[in-house]
């Protein structure tokens, strides 16, 4: 008897024990078979409306000479829960019935009315994973293509940025809402918070496009922004807490910057070990894939160690890009990313505007006012205490500020964070809410064509003066 024949015998004898019919179970076995269908369906179909989107709107960018980032950012508004509801995901309110492709999938492979709450959570979850498979893979990629003895030289620079970029509108954004709108300190802190993040992804993706990614600006950014990312985890933690408790956790907060600092550092300490026998197992594989696979599994393995110790993944994977960036293999290691992120980075810039609700702009509804008055005073100062930081940098060494100061102001995914969390433990109401994803939109979508303007300055300067 096989063992196939086996299993089935013990199957069945459970089955007829029990007094469960086997075509029940077969049946059971079916519906389920089919809701994976469906839901694969649902994924495919999103990212057919996500690629075309990501492709439309960066060659649009292109023509008009803007960044394509801006314009992937932009198609995801279009086809996100402002606009077509195309790609729209549930934490943004949105419902199965709201969804095109839910409803496509009514009409076209038969999903029933009761499942379809269910498929249209687990198709979105989806997508949301293969956008954060997307940033890793983004801020690996920048990790590859940053020199780490650039970012050494310029890193006490960088955290001079970072630390102002984060202290400044911080303290401006909290004492405003409390002196100037009477709000309660819990939620001005928060939205003060909100005001601290860097997109290191948004940012980092501008500056590779606009070529300046390897320029001293472009590696005072990028290192400051890396800061940037781990003070605002930090500051999260510090106000989730503060918000739940009404207190802060002292010794989470201790492990918080202990562990953070610990990882970069380790990492980068033990890359140097590391980088020899990455190189010695790439040249024995033999098969396809034998550079970049372990390349991968690498970025993966840093990436989960950073979350493991409650950081952002992100931060692991740029670290292994900052590891492997000094082997002998980075150039030919560059060339096999850059289809990868092809594939998976358009998701996560069409998924970050898409999630996007352009409702909280519309001034008839009276919440919304208010929220405005209050989004342009967070915006003016999310501008403001970004760009000063650029003129933190000091000496007599020849850099462009404003640049680096421009360069910090996108909020991106990470002010959205900010705001979702607020939101869901009831800290920001309405209008708070409301300005603070303002803030978030207006930062994220007038940082690519100012860095742009910012570098064209320069390079017309220095045209000028013939140095």
């Amino acid at each position: 008897m096989t063992a196939l024949q086996t299993i089935f015998q013990h199957s069945l004898s459970l089955n007829l024990e029990s007094g469960l019919p086997l075509l029940a179970t077969a049946s059971e076995t079916t519906a389920s078979e089919a809701d994976t269908t469906i839901i694969l369906a649902g994924v495919l179909l999103s990212l057919v409306f996500i690629y075309f989107a990501s492709k439309l709107g960066g060659e649009l960018s292109k023509l008009v000479d803007l960044p394509p980032v801006l314009g992937e950012l932009v198609a995801g508004v279009i086809v996100g829960i402002s606009a077509l509801h195309l790609v729209i995901f549930p934490e943004t309110g949105a419902m199965a019935s709201d969804s095109v492709v839910i409803t496509i999938l009514q009409q076209v492979v038969g999903l029933q009315p009761e499942n379809a709450s269910a498929v249209f959570a687990s198709q979105s979850e989806v997508i949301s994973v293969l956008a954060e498979l997307g940033v890793i893979i983004l801020l690996f990629e920048i990790g590859l293509e940053s020199d780490l003895r650039e970012l050494q030289k310029v890193g006490t620079r960088a955290a001079i940025v970072a630390v102002i970029g984060v202290v400044a509108p911080f303290i401006g954004g909290t004492a405003g809402l409390m002196l100037l709108f009477g709000m309660p300190t819990i939620p001005a802190v928060f939205a003060g918070a909100a005001l601290t993040a860097t997109s290191i992804g948004i940012t980092s993706k501008v500056l590779s496009e606009l070529g300046q990614l390897k320029s001293k600006e472009g590696q005072i950014i990028v290192g400051a922004a890396v800061i940037d990312d781990v003070l605002g985890i930090i500051v999260l933690a510090v106000v989730a807490s503060l918000a739940k408790t009404g207190e802060v956790d002292v010794l989470n907060l201790v492990y918080l910057i202990v562990s953070a600092s610990a990882f970069l550092l380790g990492s980068i300490f033990l890359g140097k070990f590391f980088n020899k026998s990455f190189v010695a197992i790439a040249q024995k594989l033999q098969t396809r894939g034998n550079l970049v696979i372990p390349a991968l599994i690498f970025a993966f393995l840093m990436a989960f160690l950073a979350n493991a110790i409650q950081l952002e993944p992100i931060l692991g994977a740029f670290a292994a890009g900052l590891v492997l960036d000094e082997t002998d293999k980075r150039k030919e290691l560059d060339q096999q990313i850059i289809p990868i992120a092809d594939i998976l980075v358009p998701i996560f810039f069409v998924s970050v505007g898409a999630r996007v609700d352009l409702s909280v702009l519309n001034p008839t509804s009276a919440e919304n006012r208010q929220g405005l008055i209050i989004a342009a005073f967070l915006i003016v100062v999310a501008i403001i205490g970004k760009i000063i930081s650029g003129w933190a940098i000091f000496g007599k060494e020849k850099v462009n500020r404003l640049a680096i100061g421009i360069g910090m102001i996108p909020r991106g995914e990470v002010g959205l964070v900010f705001a979702g969390i607020g939101a869901a433990s009831g800290i920001l109401d309405k209008p708070l809410q409301a300005a603070v994803i303002i803030m978030v939109i207006l930062t994220t979508f007038i940082a690519p064509p100012l860095l742009r303007f910012a570098f064209k300055e320069e390079a017309e300067i220095v045209e000028e003066t013939g140095s």
